[in-house]
Parts: C-alpha cells; structure tokens; sequence
C-alpha cells in the first residue's frame, strides 16, 4: 500500500495507517509529496508521475506481490490516488477518502489557501495541468481496477456528492462509503474504516 497524504500534511501524519496495513499483512510505505514534509522539491505536476514510481519501488522490495500494489490517498491524497491508479501499470487498486477534485484544487490553488511550498511558475504549471484534467474522466479510466471511495456528509471543504460521482463513473469492483456528520479530516484515522477498507481492497484483488 502506497499511503499518500493531502494538503498541508506530510508523511508522519499517516503513520497510524501505515501500521494498520503492516497489522494486516501488507507492506506500507509512506513518503512526503512534493512542497511538504522533508521533500526536496516544490509542488508540481510531477507528482502524479511520483507515485507511479513509488508503487514500482514498493513492488521491488522482497516478499511485496507486484500485482497488489494499491494506493491509499485523502484529500489532495485522494486525487492523486485516483489519477496514479489511472495511469500507472504498477497500481492496482485505489482508496480515495475524502477526493479533492481539479476545482477545488484549482481555487484553493488560485486563493492560495492549499498548504505547501510552490513557486510561482510551478503554481503556474499546476494549474495548467489541473484545467487541462477531470477526476472523472480518471475513474472512469481506472477501467475494473478495484475504487474504494469514503466520504463524510459533513465534508466542509469537499462535498459529498463528488464522491457519488465518482463512483457512478467508475467501474466494478467499487464501493462507496458515506459516514453520517463528520468533517473533511474525520475518515483518515478511523481504524474501523481503516480494516474495513483493507478488507474490501484484499477482497477485491482477488476477485
């Protein structure tokens, strides 16, 4: 499981998760997107090429089976997850809590209210890129690679509703989840969620 953080957050933060998987039999890695964290880089287009090349790092490592890579996301996590799961051979499956889609990324982008560290050119570049894509058009790309999506009703940031989108556009195996109240940050580190999802996900590989 490739666990990637949203916005204004960084690797750390999703530790919980990472022992989740490893209590469960799955090798986790986490790693700090571009512009959080101790990564190097700025925020950029780039990384949604980054955890392709996560997963095929993770599948090199002994005992990992390659065909089971899945990425797990939230937030802006949720959005890349959805897209590597898109465009990249070495995923097969993705958990979105919570997605942000292009428009919200694009206003929290142009408001500059998204947490990280971005240059003016890069930000020029990201939001390029993110005109130029939809969500939707990814999970419907994601073709039957298992979508696990998980939604909180009192989502302030991100309505509820995308999420029902998306899973009306993806394909089988897929499951949607909406919790009852919460808030955008409420889903993450649920561990009742968390086992649920590793469950659904293992479930659904096999079929």
């Amino acid at each position: 499981m490739v666990i990637v953080h949203g916005a204004g957050s960084r690797k750390e933060n999703h530790a919980d998760f990472a022992r989740a998987c490893a209590a469960a039999g799955w090798a986790a890695l986490t790693y700090d997107q571009r512009g959080h964290g101790d990564s190097a880089e700025e925020m950029s287009p780039a990384a949604l090429a980054d955890v392709g090349a996560m997963a095929w790092a993770l599948a090199a490592e002994e005992g990992v089976d390659p065909l089971r890579i899945c990425v797990r996301g939230s937030s802006l996590g949720g959005f890349i997850a959805i897209h590597g799961a898109a465009t990249s051979d070495a995923v097969a499956g993705a958990i979105a809590i919570c997605p942000a889609d292009e428009e919200h990324l694009l206003r929290g982008l142009r408001a500059r209210t998204l947490e990280m560290r971005i240059g003016e050119r890069a930000r020029d570049d990201l939001a390029a890129w993110l005109s130029e894509h939809d969500l939707r058009d990814a999970v419907a790309e994601m073709g039957t690679k298992p979508l696990l999506l998980i939604h909180a009703r009192g989502d302030e940031r991100v309505p509820y509703e995308l999420s029902e989108e998306l899973y009306e556009r993806a394909r089988d195996p897929r499951r949607l989840i909406l919790l009852p109240g919460g808030h955008h940050r409420s889903a993450q580190h649920d561990p009742e969620l968390q086992g649920e999802a590793l469950r659904w996900m293992a479930r659904a590989l096999e079929r």
